[in-house]
């Protein structure tokens, strides 16, 4: 019998709305640009063409009510705000009416960002992985089932940083929405319970410094509420 050489550390888990149970991760899907006024700030045509994903890692993930460190090699730190669908069917190549089939329920998320370092990997044409999958760069509050309380197809989303509001808009100002997310990103990967889709921020993105509180909004849909702290020790 083969024995691992080390023990990893446990596998991350999201919260469930009322529930002693967790959500099991495994993947994360972000969506590019799905909002049409923030296509045009980060200075690109919000017309509809096919949506693009970029990942992050499974431990990415951090809890609200958390205290997040400001990450290394960045000057630029952003919030996004985001909806998140988390997957809890597994589905291939689902036509777009079935899409919804596939959804355990929703949360409210953020996609934090080196917008430094991903403004200067997109310029020179290479990946954005370090600007964007960094440890605590997919904070999540607790998911909501769709048992519980249906689909979300609109609805306003709102951050504020130290209570000051920097994005609004409706869940329904998506370019692509939910259904069509999922139906789309299924003829490219086989979707599997365990994977959350955070599929894009509003217009309003913006840097934090530490000791900044940022505060995420989506109606019906429990809080996010995320400290930012200083760099980490190894890191100053």
């Amino acid at each position: 019998m083969m024995t691992a050489i080390f023990t990893l550390p446990p596998h991350p888990l999201a919260l469930i709305e009322g529930s002693d149970e967790r959500f099991p991760v495994g993947r994360i899907f972000c969506v590019g640009r799905n909002y049409a006024a923030h296509a045009r700030e980060m200075g690109k045509d919000p017309d509809r063409d096919p949506p693009f994903f970029f990942t992050k890692f499974a431990n990415a993930i951090v809890p609200g009510d958390s205290t997040v460190p400001y990450p290394p090699e960045t000057a630029n730190y952003h919030y996004e705000a985001e909806l998140v669908i988390a997957i809890g069917q597994e589905g291939a190549a689902v036509a777009t009416e079935d899409a919804l089939d596939l959804v355990f329920g929703y949360a409210v998320g953020l996609d934090m960002t080196r917008r430094d370092i991903q403004l200067d990997a997109r310029e020179k044409g290479r990946p954005w992985d370090l600007g964007k999958n960094f440890a605590w760069s997919a904070p999540i509050a607790a998911i909501r089932t769709v048992q519980d309380g249906g689909h979300i197809t609109s609805g306003p989303i709102r951050l504020t940083v130290n209570g000051e509001v920097k994005q609004e808009a409706d869940i329904a100002d998506l370019i692509w929405d939910c259904q069509e997310t999922i139906a789309y990103l299924s003829r490219f990967e086989r979707l599997l319970p365990g994977d959350l889709i955070y599929t894009g921020t509003p217009a309003g993105v913006g840097p934090v410094q530490p000791g900044d509180v940022m505060e995420v909004t989506i109606a019906g849909l429990a809080p996010l509420k995320v400290t930012v702290g200083p760099r980490e020790a190894a890191f100053a």
